[in-house]
């Protein structure tokens, strides 16, 4: 007798998860991370308004990195200072949102642990610096303000809202 089996596909190799499973999970996702264009959002609606935007951003690379360009009104504040002046800082009642370079570079998570550690509430951008700037959103360096026509693979070319 033989018996044949038919081939599982790698995407369905490893069965989905359950309903339940998946909204806790991607529910707790939500907790941890925000992302580059609701960040922005966020603080341009803040801007234009005069009000707080109810958090504050880190920028967790090193001085050279955040001279070459960072997310306007964010505050430098590398992953290894964080223990030592974070405190002097921040607001423990402030919500934070770290970032780093990219999706390629854990800094912002690293960042992100180490305020967790000393009581601070915090999210994760994600996308980080990169996708800041591919996404077309102002940013600052040493010299001034700077700007990129964004990136159509990452965000609409003829719309502010990506519609997610």
């Amino acid at each position: 007798m033989t018996t044949t089996t038919t081939p599982v596909n790698p995407v369905l190799r490893t069965p989905p998860a359950s309903p339940a499973a998946a909204a806790a999970y991607f529910s707790a996702s939500l907790a941890f991370h925000a992302d580059v264009s609701d960040v922005a959002s966020a603080l341009a609606t803040a801007a234009a308004e005069g009000t707080d935007p109810g958090f504050v951003v880190i920028d967790s690379r090193s001085t050279a990195s955040w001279d070459q360009g960072h997310v306007p009104g964010a505050i430098h504040l590398p992953t290894a200072l964080i223990p030592e002046q974070a405190e002097q800082l921040l607001d423990r009642s402030v919500p934070v949102v770290t970032y780093c370079w990219g999706p390629g570079c854990n800094g912002a998570t690293r960042a992100a642990l180490a305020l967790a550690e000393l009581g601070f509430q915090v999210k994760e951008m994600l996308g980080g610096f990169e996708y800041w700037v591919r996404e077309g959103f102002a940013y600052e360096t040493w010299e001034g303000p700077a700007e990129k026509a964004a990136d159509p693979l990452t965000a609409p070319v003829d719309s502010d809202d990506c519609g997610c």
